[in-house]
This record gives structure tokens, sequence and C-alpha cells, in this order.
């Protein structure tokens, strides 16, 4: 096993890398960009090192100045985290032909799965069912507009070194085809220096659904069960869970040996991630993350496996030591994404200072962030500080178990999509499993005027009870610094708890 590795990433998931490695006497060291000069990841790690710069690219993206301070540091291994470089298959053979370990798939399964034309050609000659459409770019709109006669509308245009949701274009009707073309080739472009496009038959409403796979370097493959993500605005997920309501065993298990499949087709080894769309009772190959995923704690949660201790020790050399029959599903788990972004503004991106933090508690609540008081959170990086993930017994239980948990975060300085998660989960459909990749997007998310008059109230409550136990008067007690704050997500939590607000 690494005695030391380097995390070349931020955030909660350097955290979350630093916290298994401690658990299995594996020092860490952590890179940091100028911004990051006082971030908890720099602390927890055994070594900080710093990269310089404000930006990603003058820091985290910078692959000699990650690799080389692997060399300074006596780091035998790489962990990429998720984001930036761990899915940049140039990084991943740099970082082997340093001498160091890379903690996740072959460079050349990276660059297979990581083109979605080369991933579908090869997915298809496995025999992995596609969704119906074409494995060659199109050249221009004169040759889409003929190949979407035949594939049949709608369409969706894709770029082929896509990812994320950029480079996507749907297109209802031919006269429709020309703008979204060079709409979706000029974002491709400035997202991924690659305007190549290819055209699939577009699903209207299905469900996102995802297989968990590990590898190791001797043959060995599992998955880990199905995670449903169709929670998603844009493309971007915002609450996941695990397992899927609509799946079941029969589904499940062709799913989960569809996904071993797609793996050892490219020779994979490490944590990887499947993903299917489902319409119809059909599922199709969408594409595979050759990376740990965000939401994998809700897949640790219902199997019990630490993930990242499973990529440490196939990175490693070790086998897995397990067959399919040793994993099974216990319970239900949902995660919320803790995104800044205004959900009564468009989810535009929301900047500030944290003052104020309060993070949920009870049983099986778990909280992964890098979130600490005095947080300055701009615009240099993703606007995710954090996931909110329950376990409850059954589906029922979980979604209860997640709001009451939503309800005592406070995040007080930026707003965040905390509400907008609440109202899914309040959802009669979305209690009812009636949920598709549009789900969210159909939602009005209700304005935080309507919780003003409930903010103020429960302050009120709160600083007359203030004032009774202290024995201030009522206008002294105001004075304390206690005052309601019915701005962005902490309005929302009064909605059901009629008592709890958040306060400066």
């Amino acid at each position: 096993m690494f005695k030391r590795i380097l995390i070349a990433n931020r955030g909660e998931i350097a955290l979350r890398v630093i916290r298994t490695a401690r658990e299995m006497g594996i020092e860490c060291v952590a890179v940091y960009s100028e911004v990051d000069a006082r971030a908890l990841h720099t602390r927890m790690a055994h070594v900080a090192v710093p990269l310089g710069g404000k930006l990603p690219s003058e820091s985290y993206l910078d692959m000699n100045k990650v690799i080389q301070a692997a060399k300074d540091t006596g780091a035998e291994a790489i962990h990429p985290g998720y984001g930036f470089l761990s899915e940049n298959a140039e990084f991943a053979r740099r970082v082997v032909d340093a001498g160091l370990a890379w903690i996740g798939p072959p460079p050349s399964a990276i660059e297979t799965m990581g083109d979605k034309i080369i991933s579908r050609r090869a997915m298809r000659e496995a025999g992995v069912p596609c969704v119906p459409g074409l494995v060659d770019p199109v050249a221009d709109v004169e040759e889409a507009v003929k190949e979407a006669e035949a594939i049949g509308y709608p369409i969706a245009i894709k770029a082929a070194a896509g990812g994320g949701g950029k480079g996507i274009r749907v297109v209802r009707e031919p006269s429709e085809m020309k703008s979204a073309f060079r709409a979706a080739s000029g974002e491709a472009v400035a997202s991924f220096g690659d305007g190549r496009l290819y055209l699939e038959r577009y699903l209207d409403r299905p469900r996102h659904i995802e297989v968990q796979v590990m590898f190791d370097s001797h043959g060995n493959g599992v998955h880990f069960f199905e995670r449903e993500c169709s929670i998603q605005r844009r493309h971007q997920k915002l609450v996941e869970e695990a397992p899927s309501s609509i799946i079941d065993e029969e589904t499940r298990a062709r799913m989960g040996e569809v996904a071993i499949q797609a793996g050892k087709a490219v020779g994979y080894c490490g944590a990887g991630t499947v993903e299917f769309l489902w319409s119809g009772g059909e599922f199709f190959f969408l594409e595979m993350n050759t990376r740990l995923q965000v939401e994998h704690p809700i897949t640790e949660m219902i199997t019990g496996v630490d993930l990242v201790r499973e990529q440490l020790r196939v990175a490693a050399g070790e086998e897995l030591g397990y067959g399919q029959d040793a994993l099974s599903i216990n319970g239900h788990s949902i995660e919320v994404r803790i995104n800044a972004e205004n959900p009564f503004n468009g989810f535009l991106p929301s900047t500030g200072t944290l003052h104020n933090l309060r993070a949920p508690g009870g049983p099986w609540v778990r909280l992964d962030t890098a979130m600490y008081r005095g947080l300055e959170v701009g615009l240099q990086y993703d606007p995710m500080l954090g996931k909110l993930i329950v376990w409850g017994a059954n589906r029922e239980q979980a979604i209860e178990r997640m709001i009451r948990a939503i309800q005592e975060m406070n995040v007080g300085g930026v707003h965040t999509g905390l509400p907008a998660a609440l109202q899914v989960l309040e959802h009669e459909a979305f209690r009812k499993g009636d949920i598709d990749t549009h789900f969210l997007e159909s939602l009005t998310i209700t304005s935080p005027e309507k919780y003003e008059a409930l903010a103020a109230v429960a302050a009120a409550i709160y600083r007359h009870k203030l004032a009774k136990r202290r024995a201030l008067a009522p206008a002294d007690a105001a004075r304390t610094g206690w005052t309601a704050r019915a701005r962005g997500e902490t309005a929302a939590y009064v909605k059901r708890a009629g008592h709890s607000t958040s306060f400066s």
C-alpha cells in the first residue's frame, strides 16, 4: 500500500480522500491556489504545497506544477478526485511516465470513454445497447438534416468531446437544425476546443440511471448497483438517490452485467460509472465517467463499502478479493448537492462570504463539505459547496430524514439550491417516484417572498423566548444580534419547521 499520496484537487472531494487515506495510514499531500490558502483540505493534509495563481489554469490545471509537487514531497501516487484533471488522459499518462501511480483508470480507457463518438462505437461493438443515432461526426448542417430524417425527430445534437451538459441542443423539426447546429458547435469549441458533433435520437422525458463499477488490475470487476440521477437542471444533477425506485431485481442485474461488459471492453481498472437513459422500459448507454462520481456517497450508504478505499487498494495493485455475490443493497439513500446559486433567480451563481454555518445532525445524516465561516465564495471554481447525504430503512424514511436535515441546515452569506431540493422532496410526484430528467425544470420554485411573513414570525418568537430566558425586555433582545434572514434558502425552512429560521 502507498505510504504517501497527493490529492490533485480541492474542496470536499479533497477532504473525502484525505479522510479515508488517514484511516488507512496513508499520508496526504494537499495542493492549493492563492484563493485556497485557508482551505480546510490544506489543514487536514500532512503536507500542503502552494501552486500559486488564483485561476484553475494557474493552479489545479497546471500539470507540471502538480506533478512536481508530488515529486518534491515524496508522494507515490496521485488521486485526481473529480473535475479538473480527473478525466484528462494526457495528465494520467504524464503521472505514470513520472514514475508515480495513477489512482484512476488507464489513459487509454479515459481517451475512449472521453470521446462520445469513439465510446459509442466501442459500446456498439461490445454489444452494449445505445440510443439510436450516429457513430461518426456530421460535417455540416446539410448532412445533419439528412441524417436526422433517417434517425427520426426529435434529435439531440451533442459535442463529441462533451460533458457537463455543454454542447447539447435539441431539435424537434428540420427548420431548427441550422441555428441549433451552430450554437452547439460554437459551445463545443469554446468549452472543449473541439467542434465535432454527432446526432442521436432525443428521448423525451427519460430517467437518468447510472451504475457504479469497480475493476482491479487482475481482471476482476463488480458493480455496486444503480443510482437515480433524474432530478437535474440543464444536465446538472441536484438530487440523487440509490437505489432507483423504478428498477426491479431482474433489470438491476441486467444493467449491472452491461456496465461490467462496458468496462471490460475498454480494459478498465479502478472506479467508474456507466450512465444510462431509461425510457419505455428500456435502457440505453449514455456515457461512462472515468472517475469517482460526486454522488458516490449514496452508493456507500446502501452497500457499506468505502469506494475511495477500494480505489486506493486496486491502484496499489491489490485484488478486489470479493465477487458480486458479496454485495447487497441495504435501505435507501438520498443526496442533495449544496450549490452556491439562487433558485429564485434562475439558479444564477451566488457569491459572498459565509458568515454563518449550521450543520444538520442525527442518525444516518452525513455532510460532505469544505465550508467554514469566513469562506469566500467566488466565481473561480465550481459552485458546489458540499453534499448532504442521508440513509433510511426505506425510501419514505430517507425522504423525511432529508427534509428534516435540510430544515436544520443553514448556510449564511450566499444563496444555495436547497430550497429547490426541499420543494422536490415534498412534491407528491417525487414521493411516488414519478420523475424524469425534466422534473425540476417543470417546477416553479416558490419565490422567497412567500416566506417573509413566516420568517418574521419565527424570529419574533425566538426573540420573545430569548428575552424571557434572559430576563431582557423584548426591545433589548432584538439588539442581541438575532435577526430574521428571510433571503435565499433559509426562509424556505420555516415552511415546515414553523420555528426554525436563519440568524446572523
